[in-house]
């Protein structure tokens, strides 16, 4: 019974003094210092061993100012014998605070020498310094622990410290030097690096990490540098000179796997660098042996060859389609395939009925939710093609409740919202993208923005809508690939509801689909009308960046250079920054290989 009482006694002591050490924390962190020491005090007469109270304690008499007291209470911890090292920098730091910068050099010395007595000294004196800001000293530590015994290994230590000193140069140094002796820090080490480069391939760190990843790989020819060059060169959106040193390590790897470059080919069609991209898939191509990752490759492939083709290039690769379809099968296994094909049945031959069928035969395999939601999703596209609204509101409200808590659901709730508009049901459209104001997709979230602006502008200006009727029956003809249809009920809005709000958007989007009919020059004229009428427009570096983009397809570098570099300078948070920016440099001519 005695010893139950005992027990009890010290855990009520032990929980009376953890709320008492968190009171004494929120005094400090109040800066009520008086306050924290009256507790501190109490806490250490009681456990003067417990090295947490020893220092907050401390903390709170230099606060104050109470440098004598901070010196005793250092003094009578020297007194307990068996005393970290660590001391030393904190009885230095105490004089340092009262000008005496002598005494502190001395006590800053002694813990650095307490290094060559006992080397893991190094650990307790460095993170000392460290904390208290003295990084010079921490450095100084390290390095000498590290000559002292080589197997020791602070570079992390010493590469934050050179971050903090704004000392990239030896920061960048120092991280790979602590890769080379240990690559198992690589992840987090690329992590920090990360930080300090971005895609700006002119900017001095970027300049600085390149030149020390290429002098590496050149003196050694582990391929751990050549990894590390591919993963910068990605961060530069430098895909093609990725995929060289994704190459020369699939070959040192005797070929054992595609993954890399896979994942390479992936990075690069996402960043809509296609050019590279259709290579690594062409080389992924002749190299995989398995079904599912060659599948892919040539699905990205067709994907690519889509981005920019001709009426003459559909042929050709509806021909391809139905090759790789006779030779793998229509299967679970080929179920991507089978719904790219499914979506360019509907969208690039025209023949939205024939492709309905198709995907609902791809419903009749056994799928899982993801599979079954995707199908669907695009049997709603299709039928919205077929301008069957019901119908496809229906697949849509299905696919939501499938993955309900996937992207997937939210892009399924975005096309009711759009098939609504589609409809003229703008009340119901504009209730379904309030919802989404909020999506986890960046890129959802802001097409939703645009349209519940588009309708709630242009309703409050005309409460019948007609001009917001039009430009909805001339989106749903663009969506239909009717372009020239679109563009002539664009052209109406333009003429008989001159000046309204919605001016800006037809104007916008009837150039977007001229470029696509070959119409350069009205394509153009419509940029510039909303660039001179419209300054203040959300709209604006939509157009400076089209028309940019339009002029530097067509050599017309000086034209597009001004436009690029006002979207550099008036639109800094614009999606199309970092795209203009570097396009400008290259015209520039300052951008780095």
């Amino acid at each position: 019974m005695k010893k139950i009482w005992i027990v009890l006694f010290i855990l009520f002591v032990s929980v009376v003094n953890a709320q008492n050490d968190a009171l004494a924390r929120q005094y400090m962190d109040d800066g009520e210092f008086e306050k924290a020491v009256s507790v501190y005090e109490k806490l250490y007469n009681t456990n003067s061993g417990n090295f947490s109270y020893f220092r907050s304690l401390l903390e709170c008499y230099q606060q104050l100012e109470r440098y004598n007291d901070a010196q005793e209470l250092l003094e009578s911890k020297f007194k307990q014998g068996r005393f970290s090292a660590a001391l030393w920098v904190e009885m230095g730091y105490n004089y340092q605070l009262m000008g005496d910068q002598s005494q502190a050099e001395s006590y800053y010395k002694k813990a650095i020498e307490s290094v060559s007595e006992q080397v893991t000294n190094a650990y307790a004196v460095g993170n000392a310094f460290r904390r208290l800001i003295l990084l010079d000293y921490a450095v100084e530590t390290y390095k000498k622990a590290m000559e002292l015994n080589p197997d020791l290994n602070f570079n992390y230590n010493l590469a934050l410290i050179y971050g903090e000193l704004d000392d990239v140069p030896n920061m960048f140094k120092t991280y790979l030097d602590l890769i080379a002796f240990d690559e198992k820090y690589k992840a987090r080490v690329l992590n920090n690096l990360g930080k300090f480069i971005s895609d700006d391939t002119d900017s001095e760190n970027n300049q600085l990490l390149r030149k020390e990843l290429l002098k590496r790989s050149q003196s050694n020819q582990d391929v751990l540098w050549n990894e590390l060059l591919s993963w910068f060169f990605v961060q530069q959106k430098q895909f093609g000179s990725s995929f060289i040193q994704e190459k020369f390590i699939y070959k040192k790897s005797n070929k054992e796997t595609l993954g890399r470059i896979v994942n390479l080919g992936r990075s690069a069609y996402e960043a809509e660098d296609y050019k590279a991209a259709k290579d690594i898939f062409l080389f992924v191509v002749d190299n995989s042996p398995f079904q599912e990752v060659t599948l892919e490759a040539e699905l990205s492939i067709i994907k690519i060859d889509l981005s920019d083709s001709t009426e003459k290039d559909v042929e050709k690769i509806n021909k391809k389609f139905v090759s790789l379809l006779e030779t793998h099968g229509r299967t679970k296994q080929t179920i991507p395939l089978q719904l790219a094909y499914g979506e360019f049945i509907a969208f690039e031959l025209g023949e939205p009925d024939k492709a309905q069928n198709f995907i609902t035969e791809i419903l009749e395999l056994p799928l899982n939710n993801f599979e079954e939601a995707k199908a669907k999703m695009l049997l709603a596209d299709i039928l919205v093609y077929n301008e069957q609204f019901n119908r496809a509101l229906i697949l849509y409200s299905q696919v939501q409740r499938k993955v309900k808590n996937d992207v997937i659901a939210q892009d399924a709730r975005f096309k009711v919202a759009k098939a609504s508009f589609y409809k003229g049901d703008f009340a119901w459209a504009e209730s379904q993208l309030k919802v989404l104001k909020s999506s986890t997709s960046q890129l959802i979230a802001n097409d939703a923005l645009q349209l519940k602006l588009l309708i709630s502008d242009n309703s409050l200006e005309d409460s019948t809508q007609t001009a917001l009727k039009i430009y909805a029956k001339a989106d749903l003809l663009a969506y239909q690939k009717k372009n020239k249809e679109a563009v002539a009920l664009l052209e109406n809005i333009l003429v008989n509801h001159k000046g309204e709000s919605i001016e800006d958007e037809a104007l916008l989007k009837q150039a977007i689909l001229l470029e696509d009919l070959g119409d350069v020059e009205r394509a153009s004229l419509n940029y510039t009308k909303i660039i001179e009428f419209f300054p203040d427009d959300i709209l604006m570096d939509d157009a400076l960046f089209r028309l940019a983009n339009l002029y530097y397809a067509q050599g017309e570098s000086e034209k597009a250079k001004p436009l690029y570099e006002r979207i550099v300078l008036e639109h800094p948070d614009s999606i199309f920054f970092v795209q203009a920016r570097n396009t400008y440099r290259k015209i520039r001519g300052d951008v780095l290989n």
